[in-house]
């Protein structure tokens, strides 16, 4: 299977190309950008392809990162997943930031709690609890750091993520040290990879925001409908 993996949800944009079949990333690459993701999906995705040798018809489904992450940043990459699969006629997989970032961690099998959590300010997070062999044991949710770090089970843990060193600042004296890994963002090979493995559930992919955005429509404002 081949799969056009895009991330443009948190600190980076990015693309891959991924064999499944060869067990080989063919190419990618991945930006640091807080802004101008609409700009540099697009051409960003041309170079990646070029670079793989592979054609648009060639693939077999694009996965693209759906939240929680910047509002843009979602939009930007869904849009862009969205019409490639459409142009192309391949299914276009969704995949959680936090599952992203916590994949590798999951794939090396240490025997430990993985957080993957993102700083979603005010002293507050999204997070994703997983237990060592990948099943979830914390729900994907937006709430107060104290809040999460008291959802973790004791004992050895990892914590990823842009949130990770806000969690590990509250973490419990008498509990193991965490091993912390700030990622500003997936990478993005991990993003192919899980998009090669997810199941095709055959609905486009959509935003997982977690929360409401912070501008909204004024009701006092409102024009009365004539």
């Amino acid at each position: 299977m081949r799969v056009l993996a895009i991330d443009t949800a948190l600190g980076a944009c990015a693309a891959a190309v991924l064999d499944s079949q060869a067990g080989a990333i063919l190419a990618s690459e991945s930006v640091p950008m807080v802004r101008g993701h609409a700009e540099a999906i697009m051409p960003m995705v041309a170079r990646v392809m070029d670079a793989a040798r592979c054609e648009f018809a060639e693939l077999d489904r694009i996965a693209v990162t759906v939240g929680p992450g910047s509002f843009t940043g979602l939009r930007v990459g869904i849009s862009a997943a969205r019409g490639i699969a459409l142009a192309a006629s391949k299914a276009a997989i969704g995949l959680s930031t936090l599952s992203a970032l916590a994949a590798p961690h999951v794939a090396a099998r240490a025997d430990r709690t993985i957080i993957a959590a993102i700083d979603a300010r005010h002293e507050q997070v999204y997070f994703h609890v997983f237990a060592p062999n990948g099943t979830t044991l914390v729900s994907p949710r937006l709430d107060r750091v104290r809040a999460a770090v008291r959802a973790v089970p004791v004992g050895p843990a990892a914590i990823v993520g842009s949130g990770a060193a806000l969690v590990a600042a509250h973490w419990p004296s008498g509990s193991p040290t965490p091993r912390v890994e700030a990622n500003a963002a997936p990478d993005i090979g991990w993003v192919a990879r899980l998009g090669a493995a997810a199941q095709d559930g055959g609905t486009a992919p959509k935003p997982l925001y977690l929360r409401r955005p912070d501008a909204r429509p004024q009701d006092a404002g409102r024009l009365p409908r004539r």
